[in-house]
């Protein structure tokens, strides 16, 4: 088993309210995240954080009110911001990251930048909306160094309150039932298979749901499928929907509900292989 560590985290809310600028820090580490909204970004442009490199998060909705970000680098991350501004609308605040000394210079900013692009497409949650950054060259110690940094902001990415960074799979490892997967299946060939986490119910890829709704599945059930089936996370498989990537529902009932397009009770519905209900390990 791996040491695990805590970690210090300085939040600061430099107005005193959460509708403004926040800093967030970690003890022993020479980084700093900053949160800001993207109407109050020319309030903050004197301080020092705007004036130096970094990389930087731009998070708002897509044209389905899906979470969308955009990644980028510069050398001065407010004469960027003020680019964005201009260039894109989508994007609502802004969480960037920098060194309060003068570790980070282009190549750097670049390569966290190139990495941060392929965290975020390979764990899912957000649409991005560019194309591939390029990756410099770096020296083996320079590259250890910027994945240290990368494992901060993540940490700090989610802390304020974005989990672009963090997989649905990591959610469920960190839960007490880590080690139990769940199945969820009926007569008429429903086939479910996931696992508790800390954000709910994570339904995992290739799970069969029934098609045929019965009167008893709630309206907002009926839009959810609607919708996961319109983004393709839901395709039609023989009498069946197959999911296409792990999904996350809100508790394990609306999971269960999906699963067998009815009304359903998740402490009850999900079982271990052995047949032991989800309910005995709450």
């Amino acid at each position: 088993m791996s040491n695990i560590f805590g970690k210090t985290i300085r939040i600061f809310l430099v107005d005193g309210t959460t509708n403004g600028l926040t800093t967030a820090e970690l003890s022993n580490w020479t980084g700093i995240g900053i949160k800001v909204p993207r109407i109050k970004i020319r309030e903050y442009s004197s301080r020092s954080e705007f004036q130096r490199p970094g990389v930087y998060i731009l998070i708002g909705k897509d044209d389905s009110n899906g979470d969308s970000a955009y990644i980028g680098e510069a050398e001065v991350i407010y004469e960027r911001l003020l680019q964005q501004i201009s260039n894109k609308e989508f994007w609502n605040e802004v969480i960037f990251f920098g060194s309060k000394d003068k570790y980070l210079n282009k190549a750097s900013v670049k390569y966290l930048e190139s990495r941060l692009f392929e965290m975020a497409q390979g764990v899912g949650r957000y649409t991005l909306t560019q194309n591939t950054p390029s990756k410099p060259e770096l020296s083996e110690a320079e590259l250890a160094e910027l994945e240290e940094f990368l494992s901060n902001i993540k940490v700090l990415t989610a802390t304020l309150g974005h989990k672009i960074f963090e997989s649905l799979v990591e959610t469920i490892e960190s839960n007490k039932v880590k080690e139990e997967v769940f199945y969820c299946k009926n007569g008429a060939g429903a086939s479910g298979k996931g696992s508790p986490s800390t954000e709910g119910f994570v339904l995992f890829k290739d799970s069969l749901l029934i098609i045929q709704e019965q009167p008893s599945l709630t309206e907002s059930i009926r839009n959810e499928r609607k919708k996961m089936l319109g983004e393709g996370i839901l395709m039609p498989q023989d009498n069946f929907y197959r999911l296409t990537k792990d999904y996350v529902f809100n508790s394990s009932s609306r999971a269960a509900a999906a699963t067998l397009a009815r009304s359903a009770s998740g402490p009850l519905e999900w079982k271990t292989e052995t047949g032991i209900q989800l309910k005995q390990f709450e």
